[in-house]
């Protein structure tokens, strides 16, 4: 594994109801803006998506965003980006991002979050990729992910090496720390 540069960074396109959740996602733009990071994300411009991304490039540090045309069409693109990237569909988003990126963040977010969590979650199991994935569970947001994993521990559906697949923080800095250690 090489030196983590690029950063992709799955959260909401929603802000959620507590401020807690958009205050996590600024302190995390700014430590990563910080120490050089760049964000690779879903080129939102909204939600934690645009808080994200926004935080990122006030701070002086580099957003590169990937996005199918079907969201661009919706108005839904960031448009102060350093890099847009547009594809054809969500797969292709997903592989980009993946493509372009040395690590990965999972801040609180719906469905698509998850599923982009768990994606890479498995391609890691299966050795597509060896790359960190950190969980940032704020205000305790994760808790229920943290006993869905340990739960399948317990079950026999997941070996006790893949329960290291990912780790949680509930600190922006130590889990940057941690990501790029």
């Amino acid at each position: 594994m090489g030196k983590i540069v690029n950063i992709c960074v799955f959260c909401g396109s929603s802000v959620g109801e507590d401020p807690i959740f958009a205050q996590a996602t600024r302190v995390l733009g700014e430590l990563m803006a910080g120490q050089g990071l760049n964000l690779v994300y879903g080129a939102g411009n909204i939600g934690l998506m645009g808080v994200l991304a926004d935080t990122v490039l006030e701070a002086g540090g580099e957003a590169i965003g990937v996005i199918p045309e079907k969201l661009v069409e919706r108005e839904l693109a960031h448009q102060g980006l350093t890099e847009l990237h547009i594809v054809e569909n969500m797969h292709e988003r997903k592989a980009k991002m993946h493509d372009l990126s040395d690590a990965f963040i999972v801040l609180p977010g719906g469905i698509g979050t998850m599923e982009e969590f768990f994606e890479a979650v498995t391609w890691r199991q299966l050795d597509y990729h060896c790359k960190p994935i950190a969980m940032l569970n704020v205000g305790g947001f994760y808790n229920s992910i943290e006993q869905f994993f340990e739960s399948m521990l317990v079950s026999g559906f997941l070996r006790p090496k893949h329960s290291e697949l990912f780790f949680v923080e509930t600190d922006s800095k130590r889990l940057l720390d941690r990501l790029i250690a």
